[in-house]
């Protein structure tokens, strides 16, 4: 366990209080198989389970009674044979007492219990779980079909209200994840620079600084010179000299909080005039979040204001033309930024997606967009002291994209097509890291900034 049991105990007492009412379920997560039984994936714990047992065993699962305040960590104990194999763990008995739970059962009493909460009319609260054996046991337990479950509204919003804001210690553990991302990220851009390696070598060479110092990267990490690929996974052929290299990846400490950072470096150190101009307006567009994020502010305000200065600076280039507010109201400015701004970042580095983003993302007053590029905003809604949210814009030239567009003569008031034509091959770049909303402002987390300006990028892998 990460916190103090105090810590657990009162983010119980708070979910309680905000459910009200019910008996709610908080499923941990079981072991699940690779490519058969015996060879499984990394144990991850489920992040709600976590947030609010501080357990990471597997095949346990949190009770809270909101009417009565009882509370039942349920799991079955070990045996001889896990023993054998893996050591011996803790009793779920001494689990529990870790974390302030009096009461423990195995896992054959949760039917009992849920269906005493039903035969008494009273509702059963669940998360929506990812994974099918969950959903399954979910199914088995209240009587749904697992590929129509009903989730509980009210515990989705209860969780999020909590897990949204973080504390001073979650801040703290945040921070060690910034850290061990400042060492991988500082070595691709060394890696990068260089050259004469493939990128399949870089994300081998950065996800194993994260599995030395952390339980292992936050995502799957995104390395690639075609940056124009937003999930541009690594491939194994050498990266070439003048490319520039994304790298967007990120770490997550031993009790899975994130760190999500993205820089892009031109292979040999140096950028190129072209590569240059374009680089210096991601740059611009990222520090503006850092003049005009604070609490009572809308990230989807931050957001557009983004796209009125990489707008502005795209006319300057004659990439775009005609009125800035006009071509962001159109969306013209999507075909180089087809995603949102950011996201919310913890225990999980899209946040909580696993709740249904618009329940995260979004509230009553702000609510998503179905127009292109806007409507990948993950994050729109009013920012409050204690969000962590991630700030990364990038300009990418998509050449399917561009196609199509100018095929269709899409937002052709706003495009230079012919001159965008020069920069169809030239990729992508995003620029990316984690920013903390505070009392009266923000500023980004991690105690060493990775280099972004392009200056100090060159300078660094020389």
């Amino acid at each position: 366990m990460l916190f103090q049991k105090s810590t657990y105990i009162e983010r119980r007492q708070q979910l309680r209080a905000l459910v009200g009412k019910g008996l709610i379920l908080l499923f941990g997560n079981n072991d699940a198989p690779s490519n058969y039984p015996a060879n499984p994936y990394k144990f991850r714990q489920d992040s709600s389970f976590l947030y609010f047992f501080g357990q990471h065993r597997d095949g346990l699962v949190g009770v809270i009674d909101a009417d009565s305040g009882r509370e039942i960590l349920v799991g079955n104990e070990i045996d001889i044979d896990d023993i054998v194999w893996y050591g011996a763990v803790n009793s779920v008995k001494a689990m529990a007492e870790e974390t302030g739970v009096a009461e423990t059962l195995p896992m054959a009493a949760l039917a009992d219990l849920v269906s005493q909460a039903k035969a008494q009319g009273r509702e059963v609260h669940f998360l929506p779980v990812a994974r099918h054996d969950l959903k399954i046991q979910i199914a088995d337990l209240v009587g749904q079909h697992p590929l129509s479950l009903q989730a509980s509204q009210q515990l989705i919003d209860a969780v999020v209200t909590l897990r949204s804001v973080k504390t001073a210690e979650e801040i703290a553990e945040l921070e060690r994840a910034s850290a061990i991302g400042y060492k991988m990220h500082t070595t691709a851009m060394r890696l990068a620079a260089q050259g004469g390696v493939t990128e399949q070598y870089i994300a081998g060479v950065i996800d194993g600084i994260a599995n030395s110092y952390g339980r292992g990267t936050s995502f799957q990490s995104i390395v690639t010179t075609h940056g124009e690929v937003l999930h541009g996974y690594p491939s194994a052929r050498l990266i070439e000299q003048g490319k520039l290299l994304l790298c967007d990846a990120g770490a997550e400490t031993n009790e899975c909080y994130c760190s999500d950072h993205t820089r892009t470096t031109p292979v040999g150190g140096r950028y190129t005039p072209q590569q240059r101009d374009i680089y210096d307006i991601v740059v611009d567009c990222h520090d503006l979040a850092l003049q005009v994020a604070r609490p009572g502010v809308r990230y989807l305000d931050v957001h557009l204001d983004v796209c009125r200065l990489m707008t502005e600076r795209l006319i300057a280039l004659g990439l775009m033309k005609g009125n800035v507010e006009d071509a962001v109201q159109a969306g013209a400015h999507a075909l180089f930024l087809p995603h949102g701004l950011g996201h919310m970042m913890g225990m999980d580095v899209h946040d909580m997606e696993g709740l249904g983003q618009v329940h995260v993302g979004y509230d009553a007053k702000t609510r998503p967009s179905s127009q292109f590029g806007l409507g990948a905003l993950r994050m729109g809604r009013e920012l409050q002291e204690g969000f962590v949210v991630t700030d990364e814009p990038g300009i990418y030239f998509i050449p399917a994209l561009i196609d199509q567009w100018r095929a269709n003569g899409t937002n052709a008031d706003f495009l230079n097509f012919d001159k965008i034509e020069q920069f169809k091959h030239f990729g992508g770049i995003r620029i990316e890291d984690d920013l903390l909303i505070t009392a009266d402002g923000c500023r980004f987390l991690g105690e060493e900034r990775i280099p972004y300006h392009a200056e100090e990028v060159e300078a660094f892998v020389q």
